[in-house]
């Protein structure tokens, strides 16, 4: 049911970011409320589900199986006629009062946006974040063109990674690659004989002002910029500006962050860590984005000049 066929050049009423329990109910539920939705998801929304044995706890269906439900939420969604779009968002910035919602080379664009990436088990390597966007990146295709004929360390924690890694290639002078990885999946992508791989694991960024290189375990690797591709982002790095605590993503009961027009739901908002939360969080924060979207709906119409005669 996966697809990703989709315009860049639509303009969607509401985003949902994530296929689990959470985006799935906050996706449906927008739907029922006669939005126009796109539903960002892998090809297998909800691997936690799948892995189940057993729920009891789900009202109304005792004793299912969590693949038994997952394709039951999965059909349910095929009766609204709603699809998952398999392109990986890596980053959602406002521009005026819409979104954009980047995924390597495409934009989608968006009125409002509810995040369900569940939970959030990226752990940054030492010095991360203090040199976010001063030489290191998350997005080669964003920044990448700003590195021309200069020297890059890729950190490719997925076959992602490798495939940043062959564009940087036709850019950068040089590209050091440090694959971190599993080899057998290593082995499916085709690397630009220029790269050079460089094996070791990564302990943190390295630098003054600006990022000059990445500290491994057994060696010091020097470099303009670093680029970092991993399977998911830290939801502050994909929405700059998102309050997170230490529990999750920031939200009042209603679903909503700190960010007008920007909703969360299920594992990232933090525990209890229960199916019933997550799709109840769905709900509600499709039925939050759907009155924000009519309310700005009534904004716009309040502000239009009156017609002169």
């Amino acid at each position: 049911m996966a697809d990703s066929s989709e315009s860049i050049h639509e303009l969607y009423d509401l985003a949902v970011v994530g296929c689990g329990p959470a985006g799935l109910a906050a996706a449906l539920n927008g739907t029922i409320r006669k939005k126009k939705i796109i539903l960002f998801g892998t090809d297998f929304c909800s691997p936690k589900l799948h892995h189940a044995p057993k729920i009891e706890n789900y009202l109304g269906l005792p004793n299912i199986t969590g693949e038994e439900l997952r394709k039951k939420f999965l059909a349910h969604l095929q009766e609204v006629k709603l699809k998952v779009n398999q392109n990986k968002i890596s980053g959602i910035y406002p521009e005026g009062e819409n979104f954009t919602l980047q995924s390597r080379d495409k934009f989608f664009k968006a009125r409002a946006v509810i995040l369900a990436t569940g939970v959030n088990t990226v752990k940054p390597i030492q010095r991360e974040l203090d040199y976010l966007g001063r030489g290191v990146s998350y997005c080669a295709t964003c920044d990448g063109p700003l590195y021309k004929d200069r020297k890059v360390i890729v950190l490719a924690y997925n076959r992602d990674g490798l495939e940043e890694a062959n564009f940087l290639s036709e850019i950068a002078s040089e590209v050091l690659l440090v694959p971190l990885l599993k080899e057998e999946e290593a082995a499916r992508v085709r690397l630009n004989e220029k790269i050079k791989v460089v094996k070791g694991k990564a302990m943190g960024i390295t630098g003054e002002m600006w990022a000059t290189g990445v500290a491994l375990e057994d060696q010091q690797l020097t470099a303009d910029g670093v680029f970092i591709v991993r399977e998911s982002v830290l939801p502050d790095q994909l929405v700059p500006g998102l309050k997170v605590g230490s529990q999750g993503i920031e939200v009042d009961r209603w679903g909503a962050t700190n960010i007008p027009g920007v909703f969360a739901a299920g594992d990232c908002t933090g525990a209890p860590y229960q199916l019933s939360k997550a799709t109840g969080e769905g709900q509600v924060a499709a039925l939050s984005a759907a009155k924000y979207l009519d309310e700005l709906k009534s904004k716009v119409k309040e502000d239009r000049p009156l017609a002169t005669v």
